[in-house]
Protein backbone atom coordinates (compact mmCIF):
# COMPACT_ATOMS: atom_id res chain seq x y z
CA UNK A 1 0.00 0.00 0.00
CA UNK A 2 1.66 3.40 -0.84
CA UNK A 3 0.25 7.23 -1.51
CA UNK A 4 -0.03 8.93 -4.70
CA UNK A 5 -0.41 11.93 -5.77
CA UNK A 6 1.33 14.54 -8.07
CA UNK A 7 4.63 15.06 -6.14
CA UNK A 8 4.50 11.22 -5.66
CA UNK A 9 4.07 9.50 -9.00
CA UNK A 10 2.52 5.95 -9.22
CA UNK A 11 4.39 3.32 -8.72
CA UNK A 12 5.86 0.01 -10.93
CA UNK A 13 3.19 -2.94 -10.69
CA UNK A 14 6.22 -5.09 -9.77
CA UNK A 15 6.27 -3.07 -6.83
CA UNK A 16 3.04 -3.72 -5.50
CA UNK A 17 3.41 -7.24 -6.21
CA UNK A 18 1.95 -7.40 -9.51
CA UNK A 19 3.85 -9.16 -12.86
CA UNK A 20 2.18 -6.80 -15.12
CA UNK A 21 1.50 -9.52 -17.95
CA UNK A 22 -2.39 -9.65 -17.05
CA UNK A 23 -5.08 -7.23 -18.07
CA UNK A 24 -5.81 -4.64 -15.06
CA UNK A 25 -8.61 -3.92 -13.00
CA UNK A 26 -8.58 -0.35 -11.37
CA UNK A 27 -11.19 0.19 -8.55
CA UNK A 28 -12.40 2.61 -6.47
CA UNK A 29 -13.57 2.03 -2.84
CA UNK A 30 -15.92 4.32 -1.73
CA UNK A 31 -19.43 4.05 -3.53
CA UNK A 32 -17.58 1.54 -5.30
CA UNK A 33 -16.82 -1.55 -2.77
CA UNK A 34 -17.85 0.16 0.42
CA UNK A 35 -21.31 2.52 1.63
CA UNK A 36 -19.02 5.38 2.64
CA UNK A 37 -22.15 7.56 3.06
CA UNK A 38 -23.54 5.12 5.62
CA UNK A 39 -20.40 4.33 7.31
CA UNK A 40 -19.71 8.19 7.56
CA UNK A 41 -23.61 9.12 8.35
CA UNK A 42 -22.95 5.88 11.81
CA UNK A 43 -19.74 7.92 12.21
CA UNK A 44 -21.83 11.25 12.59
CA UNK A 45 -24.60 9.64 14.76
CA UNK A 46 -22.15 9.61 17.15
CA UNK A 47 -20.68 13.01 17.42
CA UNK A 48 -24.41 14.11 17.49
CA UNK A 49 -24.98 15.11 13.81
CA UNK A 50 -27.25 13.44 10.99
CA UNK A 51 -26.75 12.81 7.58
CA UNK A 52 -29.64 14.10 5.08
CA UNK A 53 -29.81 12.23 1.65
CA UNK A 54 -30.88 15.18 -0.15
CA UNK A 55 -28.50 15.96 -2.68
CA UNK A 56 -25.24 13.96 -4.16
CA UNK A 57 -23.17 16.00 -2.18
CA UNK A 58 -20.92 15.54 1.45
CA UNK A 59 -20.92 18.06 3.70
CA UNK A 60 -23.74 20.08 2.68
CA UNK A 61 -26.01 16.86 3.87
CA UNK A 62 -24.93 17.16 7.22
CA UNK A 63 -27.28 18.72 10.08
CA UNK A 64 -27.49 19.55 13.75
CA UNK A 65 -30.63 17.38 14.36
CA UNK A 66 -33.81 19.61 13.71
CA UNK A 67 -31.62 22.61 11.83
CA UNK A 68 -32.58 23.40 8.27
CA UNK A 69 -29.29 24.97 7.21
CA UNK A 70 -26.62 22.36 7.03
CA UNK A 71 -23.52 23.03 9.07
CA UNK A 72 -20.29 25.11 7.83
CA UNK A 73 -18.08 23.72 5.74
CA UNK A 74 -15.22 24.04 7.72
CA UNK A 75 -16.44 21.85 10.49
CA UNK A 76 -17.64 19.12 7.85
CA UNK A 77 -14.04 18.92 6.09
CA UNK A 78 -12.86 18.77 10.49
CA UNK A 79 -15.00 15.17 10.97
CA UNK A 80 -14.11 14.31 7.55
CA UNK A 81 -11.18 14.22 8.22
CA UNK A 82 -11.79 12.10 11.93
CA UNK A 83 -13.27 9.58 10.40
CA UNK A 84 -10.50 8.70 8.40
CA UNK A 85 -8.37 9.02 11.08
CA UNK A 86 -10.44 7.21 13.78
CA UNK A 87 -13.82 5.11 11.61
CA UNK A 88 -12.74 4.39 8.58
CA UNK A 89 -12.64 0.84 9.28
CA UNK A 90 -16.48 1.26 9.95
CA UNK A 91 -18.14 1.03 6.98
CA UNK A 92 -20.29 -1.43 5.17
CA UNK A 93 -19.45 -3.42 2.18
CA UNK A 94 -21.27 -3.29 -0.57
CA UNK A 95 -23.01 -6.40 -2.00
CA UNK A 96 -21.05 -8.45 -3.75
CA UNK A 97 -18.29 -7.04 -4.87
CA UNK A 98 -15.57 -8.82 -2.73
CA UNK A 99 -16.64 -12.37 -4.02
CA UNK A 100 -16.95 -10.35 -7.72
CA UNK A 101 -13.33 -9.43 -7.83
CA UNK A 102 -12.61 -12.33 -6.34
CA UNK A 103 -13.60 -14.39 -9.13
CA UNK A 104 -12.27 -11.60 -11.49
CA UNK A 105 -8.92 -11.55 -9.82
CA UNK A 106 -8.29 -15.11 -11.59
CA UNK A 107 -8.15 -13.28 -15.05
CA UNK A 108 -6.39 -9.71 -14.12
CA UNK A 109 -4.94 -8.17 -11.84
CA UNK A 110 -6.22 -5.99 -9.11
CA UNK A 111 -5.00 -2.33 -7.76
CA UNK A 112 -7.36 -0.41 -5.56
CA UNK A 113 -7.37 3.19 -6.18
CA UNK A 114 -8.85 5.65 -3.60
CA UNK A 115 -9.04 9.40 -3.19
CA UNK A 116 -9.05 9.84 1.14
CA UNK A 117 -6.50 11.56 3.28
CA UNK A 118 -2.62 10.18 3.98
CA UNK A 119 -4.38 8.81 7.11
CA UNK A 120 -6.43 6.64 6.12
CA UNK A 121 -4.12 4.36 4.17
CA UNK A 122 -3.57 1.94 6.97
CA UNK A 123 -7.56 1.98 8.19
CA UNK A 124 -8.48 1.18 4.91
CA UNK A 125 -6.28 -1.49 3.83
CA UNK A 126 -7.35 -3.19 7.36
CA UNK A 127 -11.06 -2.74 5.94
CA UNK A 128 -10.32 -3.89 2.92
CA UNK A 129 -8.31 -7.22 4.60
CA UNK A 130 -11.02 -7.67 6.67
CA UNK A 131 -13.58 -8.22 3.90
CA UNK A 132 -11.73 -10.19 1.32
CA UNK A 133 -10.44 -7.62 -0.66
CA UNK A 134 -6.67 -7.61 -0.10
CA UNK A 135 -5.21 -6.58 -3.07
CA UNK A 136 -2.21 -3.31 -3.91
CA UNK A 137 -4.08 -0.05 -2.35
CA UNK A 138 -3.13 3.19 -3.74
CA UNK A 139 -4.25 6.16 -1.44
CA UNK A 140 -4.43 8.72 -4.84
CA UNK A 141 -4.60 12.60 -4.39
CA UNK A 142 -6.36 14.50 -7.00
CA UNK A 143 -8.30 13.63 -10.38
CA UNK A 144 -7.27 9.94 -11.03
CA UNK A 145 -6.50 10.19 -14.96
CA UNK A 146 -2.97 9.93 -15.05
CA UNK A 147 -2.24 7.70 -11.98
CA UNK A 148 -4.78 5.12 -14.09
CA UNK A 149 -3.04 5.64 -17.29
CA UNK A 150 0.34 4.95 -16.00
CA UNK A 151 -0.69 2.20 -14.07
CA UNK A 152 -2.85 0.80 -17.30
CA UNK A 153 0.01 1.25 -19.50
CA UNK A 154 2.49 -1.29 -17.53
CA UNK A 155 -0.42 -3.66 -18.07
CA UNK A 156 -0.59 -6.59 -20.75
CA UNK A 157 -3.96 -6.11 -22.05
CA UNK A 158 -7.28 -4.45 -21.60
CA UNK A 159 -7.35 -2.14 -18.38
CA UNK A 160 -10.76 -1.07 -16.47
CA UNK A 161 -11.84 1.53 -14.87
CA UNK A 162 -14.44 1.62 -12.63
CA UNK A 163 -15.53 4.61 -9.80
CA UNK A 164 -18.85 6.30 -8.65
CA UNK A 165 -17.37 9.87 -9.33
CA UNK A 166 -17.92 11.88 -13.41
CA UNK A 167 -14.76 14.09 -12.88
CA UNK A 168 -12.60 10.59 -12.23
CA UNK A 169 -13.99 9.00 -14.97
CA UNK A 170 -13.98 11.88 -17.47
CA UNK A 171 -10.14 12.44 -16.25
CA UNK A 172 -9.39 8.67 -17.42
CA UNK A 173 -11.13 9.23 -20.28
CA UNK A 174 -8.62 12.12 -21.16
CA UNK A 175 -5.23 10.52 -20.44
CA UNK A 176 -6.18 7.16 -20.82
CA UNK A 177 -8.85 6.70 -23.54
CA UNK A 178 -8.31 3.29 -24.27
CA UNK A 179 -9.36 2.06 -20.63
CA UNK A 180 -12.83 0.64 -20.23
CA UNK A 181 -14.69 2.83 -17.91
CA UNK A 182 -17.79 1.97 -15.72
CA UNK A 183 -19.89 4.55 -13.35
CA UNK A 184 -21.61 2.18 -10.41
CA UNK A 185 -23.15 3.92 -7.37
CA UNK A 186 -23.37 1.19 -4.20
CA UNK A 187 -25.84 3.37 -1.82
CA UNK A 188 -29.57 2.95 -3.51
CA UNK A 189 -30.33 6.17 -2.01
CA UNK A 190 -27.88 8.27 -3.99
CA UNK A 191 -28.17 6.91 -7.55
CA UNK A 192 -31.45 8.88 -8.19
CA UNK A 193 -28.61 12.23 -7.24
CA UNK A 194 -25.30 10.63 -8.73
CA UNK A 195 -24.33 12.53 -12.12
CA UNK A 196 -24.09 10.27 -15.33
CA UNK A 197 -22.40 10.56 -18.74
CA UNK A 198 -23.47 7.15 -20.12
CA UNK A 199 -22.70 8.00 -23.22
CA UNK A 200 -19.11 8.37 -22.42
CA UNK A 201 -19.01 6.08 -19.28
CA UNK A 202 -21.47 2.95 -18.83
CA UNK A 203 -23.52 3.05 -15.76
CA UNK A 204 -24.41 0.10 -14.26
CA UNK A 205 -25.38 -0.32 -10.55
CA UNK A 206 -24.23 -2.97 -8.63
CA UNK A 207 -21.93 -6.02 -8.85
CA UNK A 208 -23.79 -8.91 -10.70
CA UNK A 209 -24.22 -6.73 -13.81
CA UNK A 210 -20.73 -5.19 -13.59
CA UNK A 211 -19.07 -8.04 -12.95
CA UNK A 212 -20.52 -9.41 -16.30
CA UNK A 213 -19.87 -6.33 -17.78
CA UNK A 214 -16.28 -6.21 -16.79
CA UNK A 215 -16.12 -9.87 -18.06
CA UNK A 216 -17.31 -8.79 -21.16
CA UNK A 217 -14.68 -6.77 -21.71
CA UNK A 218 -12.23 -9.48 -20.88
CA UNK A 219 -13.70 -11.64 -23.19
CA UNK A 220 -13.25 -9.39 -26.09
CA UNK A 221 -9.89 -8.87 -25.70
CA UNK A 222 -8.91 -12.99 -26.22
CA UNK A 223 -11.47 -13.42 -29.33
Amino acid sequence: MTFTSPDHPPPELSTLGLAGNRPLLIVDVDEVLGLFMEGFARYLGGQGLEMRFDRFALFQNIYLPGEDTHIDLETGQAHFQAFFRDAVADMPVADGGPEALARLSHRADIVILTNAPGQALEGRARWLKRHGMDYPLLINSGLKGPVAAALAAQAVGPAVFIDDMIPNLDSVAEHAPAVARFQTVADPRLRSMAPSRPDLHPRIDGWDGLEAAITGVLDAAVR
